[in-house]
């Protein structure tokens, strides 16, 4: 499994955005020029992001972007899924009916297991905990 490149440009994002001090806005050009993200790319995921209520966005002189919540209350997971939806390892995790298998496939219980610890570890992991881990690898 690997996600989308969107998710992974939209997780470097919210992570400029969490090292941001209150209040303050970056404007989309200055987030793609850092973090090496296309800006037609980043307009996109900015609009994601927005209507999935991660982010706040302003135009004009004292415009730009910043987080709706805090960095402790985001959880990696809640961005992953507002850019490539629900964590899926194989269809049969979200409906068991498509499997031609049904109740006797025996990789079932292991791919749904595994998506349970993905989705555990993702939504565990917020963006405080990032600029922590951040801060600790610059050193």
């Amino acid at each position: 499994m690997q996600i989308t490149r969107q998710a992974d440009y939209a997780l470097r994002a919210m992570l400029y955005l969490a090292q941001l001090e209150d209040g303050k806005k970056a404007a989309t050009s200055k987030i793609a020029e850092d973090k090496d993200i296309p800006p037609s790319f980043l307009a996109k995921i900015i609009s994601q992001l927005s209507i999935a209520g991660l982010i706040r966005t302003s135009r004009g002189a004292h415009g730009g972007v910043e987080l709706a919540g805090k960095p402790e209350d985001i959880s990696l997971l809640d961005v992953v899924e507002a850019i490539d939806g629900p964590i899926t390892l194989n269809e049969c995790t979200s409906d068991p009916s498509v499997c031609d298998f049904g109740d006797h496939c025996p990789i079932h219980e292991v791919w749904c297991e595994v998506k349970a610890d993905l989705v555990r570890k993702l939504r565990a992991s917020t963006f405080d905990q990032l600029l922590e881990r951040e801060k600790t690898l610059a050193r």
